[in-house]
């Protein structure tokens, strides 16, 4: 998350020149009009880069949770986790997925850990 929020406000800080060129570009016009439209046009290049922040695999692990499945390792019916994608972990072709309850699920992500896999 850290990651995540760093980056938007590095996006954030870079809105500040694209606003302020169009602010001097519509410098003939009302304050109010260039605000409007300033802002209409950060809106349409920054709505991309906030989506990417927000959404994008690259920056977090992606996790698939489902409500009662049987864990793989130990055979408990409960709630199931299972990493799909990570920066150097891809599973998200997997024709057989294996979902483990919480516990199991968190000795596999130590497991993971010591192999190399990067989960940040």
């Amino acid at each position: 998350m850290l990651k995540r929020y760093l980056l938007y406000l590095l996006r954030w800080q870079l809105s500040t020149p694209v606003l302020a060129v169009v602010l001097l570009w519509l410098s003939n016009f009302s304050v109010t009009f260039a605000t409007i439209v300033a802002n209409l046009i950060g809106g349409l290049i920054f709505f991309w880069v906030d989506r990417f922040i927000f959404t994008s695999p690259i920056l977090a692990p992606q996790w698939e949770i489902k409500e009662r499945v049987e864990c793989v390792d130990c055979g408990q019916v409960a709630k199931g986790f299972r990493l799909v994608r990570s920066k150097n972990y891809d599973k998200s072709r997997d024709k057989h997925p294996e979902f483990r309850c919480s516990g199991c699920s968190e000795r596999k992500l130590q497991e993971l850990k010591e192999r190399g896999v990067q989960l940040d």
